[in-house]
């Protein structure tokens, strides 16, 4: 099965922070990626620009080496690679002066749509967003990519915004969050809204739970300066774990359009009830088998930083009354597996007596690796000697059901990017979703400084801490097996 390309209009792309980390790991392999398939139609520019002195010829020969190291689809063949190349181009310029600017200017076309991807810290969005204005390079038709982190708490999320709207709408702002472009996100919002069968059951009536994981085997790397002043709760919980809450929560848009989608999700995170205590457990992982602790890794001996957080959130609404949404992410676990685990009721009544055991239905949605959606279902164990239950699972992984082509489907920058290029924010978060998450995880981080304890600590290739474990445990649950 191989999936409809249609081309998008001719642009011009600006990477500042062309030479960054995120544009040769993500960025230009991404973009490549989509001129492959088609969907660039040749009369694109993308325009790298740094501070570093570089001549294009230099820039293409970086994007050559990173394409050749992190693109892995070997049907694009070397005039594939040279025809891109040839659309590349670089400008050295200053966020905080005028060198470079007017390069840049002359480097842009007339008639084309206008992207500016704001590849560098948020401390350079409001100079960035001050000099396009200034030197005229963007018109109410140019959009603007920005890249996580959107604040590090809620002042600061509502300072940035403030800022990006002195020269932008709103409507021409995309936050970027990779996890909304993957495949099997979308599919959720599939599921749920393009079938009958899920639909009526997706409420408090028939949901006993819902669990949702994001598990990292690896450690903090070499991001440890960054993640060190973030921990898990900003780095993950409060953008990626709330958006893929607020995909499962959240009520059906009048239209699949991106101002109706982000309205339901933001009344997601405004029904949130408050954290308690009781109900989050944090952790930092240890050492072991050779591997090093994050206090370690950082060094920094007497870190609080968490890198395991574990809640039970509840969704104040009449859909969701009742039923948890137990959520946990964390580096150094035994696996890397993310997941949506929607957990319906026991039948109201067994007919098959008390030795049939216990046995539920549960949707899986997996996001990571193998992508792909599992169906729980009971059925009679074969053979002889009475009715004896077994569940069994129908999966569809997306390998195996869409065939061999299904490992061609864009991935998330391929995706988002071409989104930014087509106008369609749907899969993009908007800034009062952002200040809203904030509002709610807020409260979290400062009461964990008001305490000073020291985050838990649990083994390297585990599930996390014990506490996390005993947060559902005493609802009389149990968390899915982490598994690849």
């Amino acid at each position: 099965m191989v999936s409809r390309v249609i081309p998008v209009e001719p642009f011009d792309l600006v990477i500042f922070g062309g030479t960054g980390d995120l544009a040769r790991r993500k960025i230009l392999p991404a973009l490549f990626r989509r001129f492959c398939a088609g969907q660039m139609r040749g009369d694109e520019r993308v325009i790298g620009a740094a501070r570093a002195e570089m001549s294009t010829k230099d820039y293409r020969a970086f994007a050559r080496a990173a394409i050749t190291e992190f693109d892995d689809n070997d049907a694009c063949a070397a005039e594939h690679l040279d025809g891109f190349l040839r659309q590349l181009s670089y400008v050295a310029l200053d966020a905080r002066s005028d060198a470079g600017w007017a390069e840049l200017g002359a480097a842009l076309r007339k008639g084309r749509i206008r992207a500016f991807y704001f590849s560098v810290g948020p401390g350079l969005f409001g100079d960035l967003a001050e000099r396009l204005y200034q030197w005229k390079l963007a018109d109410a038709q140019s959009r603007i990519v920005v890249e996580k982190p959107f604040g590090r708490d809620l002042d600061s999320a509502r300072a940035l915004n403030a800022t990006l709207a002195q020269h932008f709408d709103e409507a021409q702002i995309y936050r970027i969050d990779h996890y909304l472009g993957k495949e099997t996100v979308q599919n959720l919002m599939a599921i749920r809204f393009g079938n009958t069968l899920f639909e009526p059951l997706w409420n408090s009536q028939y949901v006993d739970h819902i669990q949702i994981t994001v598990a990292e085997s690896v450690g903090v790397g070499t991001r440890g300066e960054y993640y060190d002043r973030s921990g898990a709760m900003r780095d993950m919980m409060q953008n990626h774990m709330m958006q893929l809450l607020c995909l499962t929560a959240m009520e059906p848009p009048a239209k699949f359009d991106p101002a109706a989608v982000r309205d339901e999700k933001l009344k997601v995170i405004r029904a949130l009830d408050p954290m308690t205590p009781e109900n989050i457990v944090r952790g930092q992982y240890e050492g072991a088998d050779g591997r090093p602790a994050y206090r370690d890794q950082v060094e920094a001996p007497d870190s609080r930083t968490e890198t395991f957080v574990a809640l039970k959130a509840r969704v104040g609404n009449w859909r969701w009354a009742g039923t948890p949404f137990y959520m946990r992410t964390g580096k150094r676990l035994k696996a890397r597996a993310s997941e949506i685990a929607v957990v319906f009721k026991d039948a109201p009544h067994s007919i098959f007596g008390a030795d049939a055991g216990h046995h539920r239905n549960i949707l899986t949605i997996r996001l990571q690796p193998n992508e792909g959606i599992e169906l729980g279902v009971t059925i009679k164990e074969p053979g002889p000697g009475g009715m004896r239950l077994i569940d069994v699972p129908l999966d569809m992984s997306f390998a195996e059901a869409l065939g061999p082509d299904s490992d061609d489907f864009p991935d998330a920058y391929e995706r988002l990017i071409m989104d930014v290029i087509r106008g369609d924010q749907t899969l993009f978060m908007r800034g009062d979703e952002v200040e809203a998450a904030w509002e709610w995880t807020d409260p979290i981080i400062e009461s964990w400084q008001e305490a000073g304890d020291d985050p838990l600590l649990y083994a390297t290739g585990s599930s996390g801490p014990d506490d996390a474990l005993a947060l559902i445990h005493r609802d009389g649950r149990r968390w899915r097996e982490i598994r690849p």
